[in-house]
């Protein structure tokens, strides 16, 4: 099954939209059949993807650093439940179920892992999609910045021609060229 790793906040952000995009994006990776890959959490937006998913009928697994995995921190209803020792291990596990990457509103942590996601591609460490949802322009200036980086010769048009920015759930899906397993 191919599963889609969504890179997302543990908090809800100011807008109501944050967490509509996220039951959006998790019901549609589900209806494809695929599943869900993300940090494990019960909170944020975090815990809106995997509920979504999960009452759509899908998958939901969860990858949580033991210094996150606390009482009450991990999401209780998920698939499955890794818990790794740290962040770099909660990475490479990441990339390691996952086939196509995607990022939701977040704050540093969201950042960190969805370039780490975009530094292995253009290492060639991976051939995975790389997506950004750009919930109400959340993501413009991001976007913004690697065009500039391009332009300034500090991103390769190959590289920044791999990251999928729509607005849409359903349309960053459609737009994820994800491998089907024989």
């Amino acid at each position: 099954m191919p599963r889609v790793c969504v890179f997302c906040g543990s908090a809800d952000g100011s807008r109501p939209s944050y967490a509509k995009a996220a039951r959006d994006l998790g019901a549609a990776i589900a209806s494809r059949g695929w599943g869900l890959v993300y940090g494990g959490r019960s909170c944020g937006i975090m815990a809106a993807v995997a509920d979504a998913a999960l009452a759509a009928g899908g998958e939901a697994i969860g990858v949580v650093p033991d210094l996150l995995a606390g009482p009450g921190e991990v999401h209780p209803g998920l698939t499955e439940v890794r818990v790794v020792r740290t962040m770099h291990e909660r990475k490479a596990t990441m990339e390691s179920l996952s086939d196509a990457f995607v990022a939701l509103p977040g704050g540093i942590g969201t950042l960190d892992e969805w370039f780490e996601a975009l530094s292995w591609s253009a290492l060639g460490i991976h051939g995975k999609p790389v997506g950004l949802l750009d919930v109400d322009g959340y993501f413009e200036r991001l976007v913004a910045f690697l065009d500039h980086a391009e332009a300034e010769g500090f991103v390769p048009p190959e590289v920044r021609g791999r990251v999928i920015v729509e607005k849409c759930p359903e349309r960053l899906m459609d737009s994820l060229v994800v491998p089907r397993p024989d």
